[in-house]
């Protein structure tokens, strides 16, 4: 076991990959030589050669486009998109080649690909640099789509993704790169594509969140939890496929929500966790379910992002309302 940031777990997730997988390769815009925009690829193709970690030009629908035929052809890419609001060149390639080949194959051939796309806000960056979009690829029939919060989750999704026979969306959230550190394995180990993390237990209201918001998530909580109220905190942390059963299990014992994401409000992903609610646990609920989000406008430069982001105390907020109301 050894401490790391969350991005110090990716690179040794793809380290491992690499070095046990001669079928593993990475491409992306700028990975090889400099070891991509936030270095999470860093080291890596002085370590295994410029023929399995390799810099592409700045399309990001040949990126994909290129990640597809290998993975056809018997191969594991991983590519990396920069940015998620650089991803919608490469949404045609994704959502009509990569998700659907299996179906459209008739199971004759499968796409073992992994597409890594750092995602959020809070780092103060240019426009395009901090959307949050994840509802659009979770939308996608075909598609599997993880966003860990964690090191140890970072490294095991990462693995179970490159594992994975179909296609998978990696989100990686910015803001937690360099921002959290915990023990995690060294070895090889996978994290499964599918279930919540139940982070915190707790009986009279449950927090759902995933990737950066999770930050945010956990200092409401221990607020709470220093005026007397037992919170369970949920880390989604896998949006497709989504874990019905254990999102209506939590809010059958707590009888109360508060969803938390930094997307904007309308069509969010809040939205489907609510709707499970309504379905399935609607006679456990004792207050309406609240959405603390962003907003629904563009996503601000760098000295309005505080204003935009959801801070501790409006999920401190939101969740007193329902524990009072």
């Amino acid at each position: 076991m050894s401490v790391v940031t969350l991005a110090q777990a990716l690179n040794g997730g793809l380290d491992l990959a690499l070095e046990k997988d001669p079928n593993v390769v990475l491409l992306g815009e700028d990975i090889g030589r400099t070891g991509g925009v936030f270095r999470i690829t860093d080291g890596l193709r002085e370590k295994y050669g410029e023929d399995r970690v390799f810099d592409t030009p700045v399309a990001e629908s040949g990126i994909v486009g290129a990640a597809l035929g290998m993975a056809i052809a018997g191969l594991k890419p991983v590519a990396e998109i920069q940015f998620l609001g650089f991803s919608y060149p490469a949404y045609d390639q994704i959502i009509n080649h990569v998700a659907r080949m299996r179906n459209r194959s008739a199971h004759r051939f499968t796409v073992p690909m992994v597409i890594r796309i750092p995602f959020g806000g809070g780092i103060g960056a240019a426009e395009h640099h901090s959307e949050s979009t994840e509802s659009i690829y979770a939308h996608v029939p075909g598609l599997k789509v993880v966003v860990p919060s964690t090191p140890a989750d970072a490294k095991g999704l990462l693995l179970a993704a490159i594992e994975d026979p179909d296609p998978v969306l990696l989100l990686e959230p910015i803001r937690l790169y360099r921002a959290v550190k915990e023990e995690v394995d060294e070895g090889d180990y996978t994290t499964p594509i599918g279930p919540i993390r139940v982070e915190r237990s707790g009986d009279d209201i449950t927090l759902f969140s995933w990737g950066a918001m999770m930050k945010e998530t956990r200092a409401a909580a221990a607020v709470l939890e220093d005026d007397g109220v037992s919170v369970e905190v949920i880390d989604i942390r896998t949006l497709s496929p989504l874990d019905r059963d254990g999102i209506a299990a939590s809010v059958e014992k707590t009888g109360r929500a508060v969803i938390i994401h930094e997307a904007p409000l309308t069509a969010g992903f809040g939205g489907e966790i609510a709707a499970v609610l309504a379905e399935r646990a609607l006679y456990s609920l004792k207050a309406p379910v609240r959405r603390v989000t962003g907003w629904d406008t563009v996503f601000p430069l760098k000295r309005s992002e505080s204003h935009y982001l959801p801070g501790v105390d409006r999920i401190v907020h939101a969740a007193r309302d329902i524990l009072e109301g």
